[in-house]
């Protein structure tokens, strides 16, 4: 039944899905966004308004041809902002593949296909979440896009608002359930699209902050959580024509809540909900020591991190210049300021970041250039349309150093985040929305939520525009981070979001997706090798020996290689072993195969044991030198969580 009524539903057409009436002279204007149709004015309209119609009307009687020509004319025009739309959307779908990169990169190997997965899985989730009620609360109500005409023209929903202090109060939309009647039609199809990659943006955001530690199976709660209620939900009161966007009418704060392409709506939102996260989660085993201070834990492959930020640099060219929602007439050329000021950004974002790193440290840190020029792309997001050149290099240099001193706060408060996605979204989403109410410059928005004249910000005069802003950070942070804490909170209770310790320890791979992201490339010599230094520890796998020599001073370089052959003079110490009894002996070998595939991520317990072995079997180490109560501790701290009740650690010294 079920089945059959939700096919009822769909079949229920109410608007124009064909695209055969969308599109006509009522959607002509000339290049200042006059409209060339004057529309019929209603009862108890002023004089003036009746008389132009009455003058439009008989001259439309007088040349029909003309009419017909211009509704030809607006078709046109309206394909053309739909094609934009959807190609731009297009593009800021590809970014997932950006974000995969990214976080991917950053993360440790062998965590690898598990945040793979989640930036993977996430997309279908989103889908499926925002079809369901998450554009309805988030469209279904003020919402209008002019340059789409036809039914999103004048908006097609009905909003749920409340009264106070005299004033409507617009909270959600009560329309477009999945995306049926009267939402299915070609304009509303057209701004799901566009909208929805950017909520799968946002519901992205916090499987950075989250990474390694979390459980799929609360992930995927969340992100039905995201996609069906947390996002559409403010971005109703931003975009869908909420209380947000109406404070400049209602209040007289500027044009009300302004954020163009999304760095409060999609990034903050990301951010704060990933922040919230991340401290119900706690951090990562290993990342601070007793005393509070932090051990970094390096990211596997840098490479891919670099090209993903490209990717998303790529994608950001449909984010910020596909939020015209057009590309013919009525300020929508603005889309090459759009775009330039969006690279210029990036560009000052990323060299701020590297600078600050080399000034601090004496080395530019590639993982903080990246993050710096995310940081840029983010910030410019919301004042991208209405700030030129100057501005753009300010704002993105701002951001740029604001990611710097993000991760020292945090790491201060214990905030654990491997990709660094609270900072670069939370914290330059905030001041990206902010940046609106300070650095535009009145040169576009003419109109916008409905307000009279361009967008300024404080340095151009319109204080109330940065009061409006403000109020827009502080609903953010209440509502993206306060929220998505209890939601947190309450599922960690219910269900645990976070792997046990042992899973987390060994990698989330294996444990969470039955897959590994590197499935053999271990290296497994065949015969014994020597290496100066050593490059290779034996694997789990290999019971056979592998002979490890110490430098000597007698090294001779062999021609034409860069190996080394050591030879050495000196009598060889005696060999003795350390024992594992009573263990889990295939989980001892994998946390060992581990060990051996990420080396320099491993503990210092995991070199000092590696300076003197000679084989391991899985139950017995074999080391020649060292003293054998030290390996003994560093063999029993090396595998802490690993050895199940009952387990002892013992040393046999060899007859």
């Amino acid at each position: 039944m079920g089945l059959l009524w939700l096919v009822g539903v769909c079949l229920a057409a109410e608007g124009d899905a064909g695209g055969y009436k969308t599109g006509n002279a009522a959607d002509v204007m000339d290049a200042a966004g006059n409209k060339f149709v004057v529309p019929q004015p209603p009862k108890g309209a002023k004089p003036e308004e009746v008389k132009a119609y009455r003058a439009f009307k008989a001259q439309a009687e007088k040349e029909p041809l003309a009419m017909k020509l211009a509704d030809a004319v607006g078709q046109n025009r309206v394909a053309i902002n739909l094609m934009w739309t959807l190609l731009t959307g297009f593009l800021v779908m590809f970014m997932q593949a950006g974000f995969a990169l990214v976080e991917t990169g950053f993360c440790r190997a062998k965590n690898a296909a598990h945040t793979m997965f989640m930036n993977f899985f996430i997309y279908p989730i989103g889908i499926v979440g925002f079809w369901l009620v998450g554009f309805a609360l988030m469209f279904g109500g003020a919402a209008s896009v002019p340059n789409f005409g036809g039914l999103m023209a004048q908006g097609f929903g009905k909003e749920f608002a409340i009264s106070l202090f005299g004033k409507e109060f617009g909270l959600w939309g009560t329309k477009g359930w999945l995306l049926s009647g009267i939402a299915y039609d070609t304009t509303v199809f057209t701004l799901f699209l566009f909208q929805l990659v950017f909520m799968d943006t946002a519901a992205t955001i916090p499987t950075g902050a989250m990474a390694e530690r979390w459980k799929l199976s609360a992930f995927v709660i969340y992100g039905f959580f995201m996609t069906m209620f947390l996002y559409p939900l403010f971005g109703n009161w931003a975009w869908g024509g909420g209380w947000l966007a109406n404070l400049g009418v209602n209040f007289g704060l500027g044009h009300g809540y302004v954020d163009f392409a999304g760095s409060g709506v999609v990034h903050a939102v990301g951010g704060l909900c990933g922040l919230a996260g991340a401290m119900v989660l706690g951090p990562r085993i290993g990342k601070y020591n007793r005393d509070g201070s932090p051990n970094v834990l390096p990211g596997h492959n840098i490479p891919m991190a670099v090209l993903g930020t490209f990717i998303l640099a790529f994608g950001w060219f449909g984010f910020n210049p596909g939020s015209t929602l057009g590309a013919s007439g009525g300020g929508n050329l603005r889309i090459g300021v759009i775009a330039t000021v969006t690279m210029l950004a990036s560009a000052s974002g990323a060299l701020a970041a590297a600078f600050y790193t080399w000034w601090r440290t004496g080395k530019p840190d590639p993982t903080m250039a990246c993050n710096g020029m995310l940081a840029g792309l983010v910030a410019i997001t919301a004042p991208s349309g209405f700030v030129g050149a100057n501005a753009a290099i300010l704002i993105g240099a701002i951001a740029g150093i604001l990611v710097c001193l993000s991760v020292q706060l945090l790491e201060k408060w214990h905030v654990d985040d491997p990709v660094g996605a609270i900072f670069v979204h939370g914290t330059c989403g905030l001041f990206g929305v902010l940046s609106v109410g300070i650095f535009a410059d009145g040169t576009f928005g003419v109109g916008w939520n409905g307000v009279a004249g361009a967008v300024k910000g404080c340095l151009y005069g319109d204080w109330g525009q940065l009061a409006a802003q403000l109020i827009g950070c502080a609903t953010l942070i209440v509502w993206a981070f306060g929220v998505s804490w209890v939601f947190f909170k309450v599922l960690d209770r219910v269900m645990g979001l976070r792997v046990p310790p042992e899973v987390e320890l060994e990698g989330l791979d294996l444990a969470e997706t039955g897959v590994l992201a590197y499935h053999g490339f271990v290296r497994e010599p065949e015969e014994p090798v020597v290496v100066t230094p050593p490059q290779w520890i034996p694997s789990a796998r290999i019971p056979h020996l592998v002979e490890i020599r110490r430098p000597s001073p007698v090294n001779h370089e062999r021609e034409g290689t860069s190996s080394i052959i050591v030879t050495e003079e000196r009598p060889a110490p005696r060999l003795y072993s350390v024992v594992i009894e009573g263990a889990n002996t295939e989980r001892v070998k994998r946390r060992w195969e581990r060990l051996c595939h990420e080396p320099q991520q491993a503990p210092p317990e995991f070199h000092e044991v590696y300076r003197h072995l000679v084989s391991f079997d899985g139950r017995e180490f074999v080391f020649r030198g060292g003293d054998p109560e030290r390996m003994r501790r560093a063999v029993e701290r090396l595998f802490e969580g690993y050895l199940g009740v009952g387990a002892k650690v013992t040393v046999e010294m060899s007859v």
